[in-house]
């Protein structure tokens, strides 16, 4: 599952591959949990055991998806 993290004033987003057995209902109420909490740290740990830290209320944006084909480029269909 892949995860998308916006941070409030930074123009890059942090992108994780956390591994096919994630769930992403649990990830979604660990985030709201977290950002309801006030301050607190999101912990996102990615198939290759990294592991990163965002503080919630920095938190500009979440997009949880999967692993899928990104298309990059020009194409026909």
């Amino acid at each position: 599952m892949e995860v998308r993290i916006g941070v409030l004033h930074t123009a890059r987003e942090i992108e994780l591959d956390l591994g096919d057995d994630a769930d992403a209902d649990k990830l979604a109420k660990e985030i709201e949990t977290a950002i309801a909490g006030g301050e607190g740290m999101v912990w996102l740990t990615d198939r290759r055991g990294r592991r990163v830290g965002v503080p919630a209320q920095r938190l500009a944006y979440v997009e949880i998806g999967t692993t899928g084909d990104r298309r990059v480029g020009f194409g026909t269909h």
